[in-house]
């Protein structure tokens, strides 16, 4: 890897460490936004990695968001999927937005100023997108849209929601950017969710919201071709957050086992814990390699990067599980209670299998992109 990605990496880890780590556990119990990571991460410039520089961000590819993603995720989960729904949020605007729209969304969000999110899921729609319910009609030159999206990370927090919906015939799908405070727009009560419990979660409900033509996202009935467009580069960083996390574990479990002594040694020495830190390292490096090359395929436009990353999500999701359950199994007792840190990394990694496509699904997308290639 280049010295540069390499000084990249050290500088978002150091941040992790000084001023995101301390306020997870906190983040976590509390089920409070991460204002401390958020604001490091504004400070830092981190939170306009993705963008171009003339509409104030950083000029980063998919690998710089991708180190930065993992880094602050072996901090704080709820930290990482904030800063990369965000840039999900945003990502169909950036790829396919006219340059008004851009103007008016990408530099705020940029500057970390305002949050974005995007709305696909339905009470009644998860993986199938293409049986949403949610309607996008034209009302003169204005569209009027009505619906209800569900499990909206960075809802009610975000600024700018892009909401997938349909806008005409079976399969004619539009992206429609919805602020917050639009009238008609109304959010549900905060989830009480298992883990990643510092990342604001809830439904999203449109009632009759009037939207001008200028908050389409190009054509109307396109939508859904561009929203899978994207859904390589938000795997890649779903399966960067969590490998972040399952590195965080082990990094937890080597210096506990280092540390703490039964029978007159540290648990360090015994031999079937060994055998297992070599397990959980091999896990996390296979999945990194995986997830990196996956990576480089995506920013070389390989057309095999779509089966690629959803091999990469799917191993870097189940070994994070792998990795934290052995993390809590070599804390012993420890590993159970809320004083050390593994316990919530096992229970943030578990979401990893079943967002951004259940990990059944990717096994679909795999199977389908190995027979295609036949």
């Amino acid at each position: 890897m280049d010295t540069q990605y390499d000084d990249f990496r050290d500088m978002v880890r150091r941040l992790a460490a000084d001023r995101i780590a301390p306020h997870a556990g906190d983040v976590d119990d509390k089920e409070r936004f991460p204002e401390e990571g958020w604001a490091a991460l504004r400070e830092a410039e981190v939170a306009g990695l993705p963008y171009a520089g003339a509409l104030g961000g950083g000029d980063g590819d998919l690998l710089s968001q991708v180190i930065a993603v993992e880094e602050v995720a072996a901090a704080c989960g709820s930290t990482a999927l904030v800063l990369l729904v965000n840039w999900a949020g945003t990502s169909t605007v950036v790829s396919h937005g006219s340059d008004e729209l851009k103007a008016e969304i990408v530099p705020r969000v940029a500057a970390g100023d305002a949050g974005a999110a995007w709305c696909m899921t339905e009470p009644t729609v998860g993986s199938d997108l293409s049986a949403i319910a949610t309607t996008a009609r034209p009302d003169g030159t204005d569209w009027r849209l009505t619906g209800q999206k569900r499990f909206i990370s960075n809802a009610p927090w975000a600024d700018w929601y892009a909401v997938l919906a349909r806008s005409g015939g079976t399969q004619d799908f539009g992206v429609f950017m919805v602020h917050r405070d639009d009238p008609g727009v109304s959010f549900g009560p905060h989830e009480k969710k298992m883990g990643m419990r510092g990342s604001p979660t809830a439904d999203v409900n449109f009632d009759g919201v009037r939207l001008p033509a200028s908050r389409v996202v190009a054509d109307p009935v396109q939508g859904y071709r561009y929203i899978n467009g994207e859904l390589n580069t938000s795997r890649a960083l779903i399966a960067a957050q969590a490998l972040g996390v399952a590195q965080g574990a082990f990094d937890a479990a080597v210096a506990y086992t280092c540390e703490r002594h039964q029978f007159g040694q540290p648990l360090s020495r015994f031999q079937m814990l060994r055998g297992m830190v070599a397990d959980m390292a091999v896990k996390i490096e296979s999945a990194r390699a995986l997830l990196y090359d996956a990576v480089g395929l995506i920013m070389d436009g390989n057309p095999r990067a779509r089966g690629r990353i959803s091999m990469a999500k799917l191993l870097c999701s189940d070994n994070a599980m792998s990795v934290t359950t052995d993390a809590v199994q070599l804390h012993g007792g420890y590993g159970y209670v809320r004083d050390y840190p593994v316990e919530r990394m096992m229970r943030d990694a578990k979401i990893t299998q079943i967002y951004e496509g259940t990990n059944q699904i990717q096994r679909l997308l795999v199977a389908k992109s190995v027979y295609e290639g036949r």
